[in-house]
């Protein structure tokens, strides 16, 4: 009888692990977590492509690349004893299954603005009172994150925690806005500037200002509320 064909998953994990074998692949066995770090960016890249232009031929190979990517570091950890595949998934669907109680609990939601809400006071709740805990509303955005990407996620944190008001100037076109912002970037180019490192360092100088703010305006609640 044919024997059957293992998951695919766990042929995949068994791959990885003869792959870093003592008699296994010489690069795969050279690399770390910290020597592969960005492979998993430039596989998500490659995916945003794919996804782009619609080619599902292509979103297959390259979901595929960065699933690999994660069970590469799940086999490194697993030699150094830290976690492996296993707990890894099992994080996420334990995860998954806290962060939806309107879908696996008995909790009512609006739409999707109420998810998003409740899915941050989960989140927050969870990390409370541990080394991951994150105090300040403007916590959880990766420091690697492409400079324009960073800053757009630190305006809206910081405006759903009432620390940045929405401006109110000219309006501008979609249009209009692509073009006066590919224009910045030339004119940075035009000065020897970096239009990435110029807006990397006005977010942190704007994080700055919005924490020191936000630690104001907790401490003067903090007073008002008394002994």
């Amino acid at each position: 009888m044919k024997k059957p064909k293992p998951p695919a998953i766990t042929h995949l994990l068994a791959i990885m692990a003869r792959l870093r074998a003592p008699d296994g692949c010489p690069w795969d066995r050279e690399q770390d977590h910290h020597t592969l770090r960005w492979h998993a960016v430039e596989e998500v890249y490659e995916l945003m492509d794919a996804i782009e232009a619609g080619d599902d031929h292509e979103m297959v190979e390259e979901l595929g690349d960065l699933l690999m990517q994660v069970v590469f570091h799940c086999q490194l950890a697993r030699e150094r004893g830290a976690f492996d595949f296993e707990q890894v998934a099992a994080g996420i669907a334990d995860k998954l299954v806290r962060r939806h109680p309107h879908v696996f609990g008995e909790t009512k939601v609006s739409g999707s603005a109420e998810v998003l809400v409740n899915w941050e006071q989960i989140k927050r709740a969870e990390k409370h009172g541990t080394r991951h805990a994150r105090p300040s509303a403007l916590d959880g955005v990766p420091t690697r994150l492409p400079a324009l990407l960073r800053a757009e996620k630190l305006v809206k944190k910081a405006r759903r925690a009432g620390l940045e008001a929405p401006q109110a100037g000219r309006k501008l076109t979609r249009a209009a806005l692509a073009r006066e912002l590919f224009d910045l970037a030339g004119m940075a180019q035009a000065q020897g500037w970096s239009a990435e490192d110029l807006l990397r360092a006005e977010s942190r100088r704007r994080e700055r200002a919005w924490r020191t703010t936000e630690r104001r305006l907790a401490a003067q609640k903090e007073k008002a509320a008394g002994p």
